[in-house]
C-alpha cells in the first residue's frame, strides 16, 4: 500500500484508528464456468486488495468513507436494513445488517475502506470489501464466527442485500487464501483442499483488458442453460445431476446423445475443463510449471473456442503471451466478456512484458490494457491494532 491508511484516517475523523486491517481480490487459476455444474475451481488470494481502519464512536451510527469512491454514507443503527442505490457502502451496510439480525451487538463505528483492485476487472473487489467488514467486526467484537461462517453472511449480502445471484467461489478465495496456495474447491459441498504454488522464478501477471464485464448483458445465462440442456440429453441413458460427473473417458461414450453442434461444444469444455483442475493440482504438487502453463493455454482455448466467452480484449492478450517467450501460460480468468487475463511470467521481465504488451494491445484494440504483478497472498487479517 503507497498510502498511509491510518494518517488518512486521523484526517478524516479526527481521530486514530483503532484497527487497520487487509483483505486480498482473487483470481482464479484454472476451472472455468464450471462451478454451476458441480465441478471444480481453484483460486488463490492476490496482494491486490482492501485496506479497512476503523474506529468507535460514541453516537451509535456507522460511517462509511473510502479513498476510492467522493461518496460518503452514513447510517443510522435502526435503518441498515435498507439499500442506498447501487453505491459502494452497500456492501459494508449488508454485512452488518447480516450480523445484527443474527443477534450480534455492534455499536457505532467509523470506516475507511482503500483498495487497489480495478472495479468491475473481474478480481472481485466487492467480495474483498464484504470480507474486510466481515472479518474486522468479528475480530474488533469478538463476535466468535469462523471463516466458512463469514463467508456465508459475505454470501447472503450479495445474493440478498445487493440481489446478484452470485456463487460462493469469490468470498470462499478472499477468506480463505494462504501464500503460495491455491484453492480446489467444490463450490457445491464447499468440500476444499491447499494445493502448494511454487512460482519459482516466475511471477503472477494479471491483465486488466479494461473491458467492463457485463454479465447481466452477456450470454452468461444462456451458457448456464445449454449446460442444462446438455445434462437433459444425457441423462436420457444414464443418470446425472452434473456434468462434472463425467470424466472426458466417460463422456465420450454417451456424447452422441448431444446432435446440437453447440451443445456439445459447452459440455466438451465443461468435462474437460473439470478434468483440468484435477491435472494442474497435480502438475503443481509436484512442481511442473511448465505443465501447468499448458493447460492454462488449454483452458483459454476452450473458452474461446468451444464455449465462447473470452473476447476480442482478451484473446488478444492471451495471443500476445503465446508468442512471449517469458510467459509459459495465459488464460482469461473470471466469466469473460471482458475483465481480466493472468499470466505466468519470467522474474526480471516485468518492464519488457508490459512495454511490449502495451504496444501490441492499442494496436489491435485501439486502447491500453493495465498491468500488475501479483503474489499469491494471504487472506484477511489485522495489521495493527492501537486501542480498543
Amino acid at each position: 500500500m503507497n498510502i498511509n491508511l491510518e494518517e488518512k484516517f486521523a484526517a478524516q475523523y479526527h481521530k486514530k484508528a483503532a484497527a487497520l486491517y487487509f483483505t486480498p481480490g482473487r483470481v482464479n487459476l484454472i476451472g472455468e464456468h464450471i462451478d454451476y455444474n458441480g465441478g471444480l475451481v481453484m483460486p488463490c488470494a492476490i496482494t491486490l486488495g482492501t485496506w479497512l481502519a476503523i474506529a468507535p464512536n460514541n453516537d451509535k451510527k456507522f460511517r462509511f468513507k473510502s479513498l476510492n469512491f467522493e461518496m460518503e454514507t452514513t447510517v443510522e443503527s435502526n435503518v441498515l436494513n435498507e439499500k442506498d442505490g447501487s453505491q459502494w457502502a452497500n456492501y459494508p451496510v449488508g454485512v452488518i445488517n447480516e450480523m445484527i439480525k443474527d443477534g450480534k451487538e455492534i455499536t457505532g463505528l467509523d470506516f475507511l475502506f482503500y483498495g487497489n483492485i480495478p472495479i468491475g476487472s473481474g478480481l472481485s473487489s466487492s467480495a474483498s470489501i464484504e470480507i474486510a467488514t466481515a472479518y474486522a467486526l468479528n475480530n474488533y467484537f469478538n463476535l466468535g464466527y469462523d471463516r466458512l461462517e463469514l463467508v456465508k453472511i459475505a454470501k447472503r449480502v450479495e445474493n440478498d442485500f445487493i440481489g446478484l445471484n452470485s456463487g460462493i467461489m469469490d468470498q470462499f478465495a478472499v477468506a480463505f487464501g494462504e501464500k503460495n496456495k491455491a484453492i480446489v474447491l467444490d463450490c457445491e459441498t464447499l468440500k476444499y483442499k491447499m494445493v502448494d504454488v511454487d512460482l519459482g522464478n516466475y511471477v503472477l501477471a494479471i491483465i486488466n483488458t479494461n473491458k467492463p464485464r457485463k454479465l447481466a448483458d452477456s450470454k452468461y445465462n444462456e451458457r448456464v442453460a445449454e449446460c442444462q440442456t446438455a445434462l437433459k440429453l444425457l441423462n436420457e441413458e444414464i443418470t446425472l445431476h452434473y456434468l462434472c460427473e463425467l470424466n472426458a473417458e466417460k463422456f465420450a461414450l454417451h456424447s452422441h446423445l448431444i446432435t446440437s453442434e453447440t451443445i456439445l461444444n459447452r459440455a466438451t469444455h465443461v468435462v474437460k475443463e473439470n478434468d483440468r483442475v484435477h491435472q494442474a493440482a497435480r502438475a503443481l504438487n509436484s512442481g511442473n510449471l511448465e505443465e501447468f502453463g499448458r493447460l492454462m493455454y488449454a483452458s483459454h482455448q476452450s473458452l474461446k473456442s468451444l464455449y465462447e466467452v473470452s473476447g476480442k480484449e482478451l484473446d488478444t492478450v492471451v495471443d500476445f503471451c503465446t508468442g512471449y517467450q517469458h510467459v509459459i501460460g495465459a488464460r482469461m480468468t473470471g466469466a469473460g466478456f471482458g475483465g481480466c487475463a493472468i499470466a505466468l511470467l519470467e522474474k526480471g521481465f516485468e518492464e519488457d512484458f508490459a512495454r511490449h504488451l502495451t504496444d501490441y494491445y492499442v494496436a489491435k484494440i485501439g486502447y491500453p490494457a493495465a498491468i500488475y504483478v501479483s503474489e499469491i497472498s494471504n487472506g484477511p487479517h489485522l495489521i495493527t491494532e492501537t486501542n480498543k
